[in-house]
């Protein structure tokens, strides 16, 4: 039901799109997609998950908070994800943390879950952390978070990631990201970007997001 309202009805072509921007970045350097390693954060029932793997991507490995999700996936997707994990990110323990960097992620994914409270600046910050130096940003964020006027934890997070030292941007494009319920369209940023250096572990506290 969630996937027809979605798709069928809603016109939710995001995981396509952040899909085919991340395939045209990783062209303009010449590295090929099926050797990423991608941790899908608010993987859901794996519908980016799908996608990355009709692109060829390596590995996938889903991460939710909720149990349920990771029972949707493997029930509607069982070949999408080679792990899933259902942790709470903005608290990870060391053991968890070893075995999520054990996948030597290069890549983290998160589609239509950021900026609401889905996922907390803290949560993204710590699956950030878990990419290789060079490790690939994909995601994407409701037009207004972008905007200065915005100050959500979340938002602020994007902007000075935009503007720092820590990230090189290959694509930020506005486009349709759905329909809403009335059937006006919903309008979203998709961001492609690389890490450029390691990101000192109290970023968040140097730019005002507290816990």
């Amino acid at each position: 039901l969630y996937e027809q309202l979605l798709d069928e009805r809603l016109r939710c072509n995001s995981p396509e799109k952040l899909a085919d921007l991340l395939q045209r970045a990783l062209h303009t350097v010449r590295e090929p997609v099926t050797e990423l390693r991608v941790i899908d954060l608010g993987a859901g029932n794996g519908m980016m998950g799908e996608v990355l793997k009709r692109e060829g991507v390596a590995r996938r490995v889903g991460a939710d908070i909720i149990p349920e999700a990771r029972d949707a996936a493997y029930r509607d997707r069982s070949t999408v994800y080679d792990d899933y994990f259902i942790e709470d990110f903005t608290n990870l323990n060391a053991e968890v943390r070893e075995e999520l960097c054990e996948w030597r992620f290069d890549c983290l994914t998160c589609v239509a879950a950021l900026g609401f409270g889905d996922i907390p600046p803290r949560a993204f910050f710590n699956a950030m952390k878990l990419l290789r130096t060079d490790g690939w940003l994909a995601f994407n964020i409701k037009e207004t978070f972008l905007d200065h006027t915005e100050q959500s934890g979340f938002s602020r997070l994007v902007r000075e990631l935009i503007f720092s030292q820590y990230l090189d941007i290959y694509h930020l494009e506005l486009y349709r990201h759905r329909l809403s319920m009335e059937g006006s369209q919903l309008f979203y940023y998709a961001l492609v970007g690389r890490m450029t250096t390691s990101i000192p572990d109290d970023f968040l506290e140097q730019i005002g997001i507290e816990d």
